[in-house]
């Protein structure tokens, strides 16, 4: 080799090993910022290595949230049926005709 490109790389050496350290530094304090929070932490492949288990609290929450679902696609059905109800009257035919013969009588004094 020739000692331009050995010098360079004695060099580099430095740069290299800071950014290696500066790697390993931030997924220490991940690990350690997700450990305090509470969150799970994750393997090779993605799994929970601790997979926190549902609480009471979070089994009382699902339940309630659940109940709330079907509260709110019930009352969305009803809406959906009203409005139905209101689009066949608006487009009758004799609804139509009611107005048109109510234009006809003109604007009321």
């Amino acid at each position: 080799m020739e000692p331009g490109k050995v010098a360079f790389l004695i060099e580099l050496v430095p740069v290299i090993a800071l950014l290696g350290v500066i790697g390993v530094v931030g997924w220490v304090i991940t690990t350690w910022l997700r450990v305090k929070n509470g969150y799970p932490l994750d393997g090779a492949w993605g799994q929970a290595v601790y997979p926190k288990g549902p609480d009471e609290e979070m089994i009382e929450r699902i339940r309630l949230l659940s109940g709330e679902n079907a509260q709110l696609r019930a009352e969305l059905g009803s809406i959906k049926d009203r409005l139905a109800t209101v689009e066949r009257i608006v487009t009758d035919a004799s609804y139509r005709l009611d107005r048109e013969i109510e234009g006809l009588r003109g604007p009321a004094n």
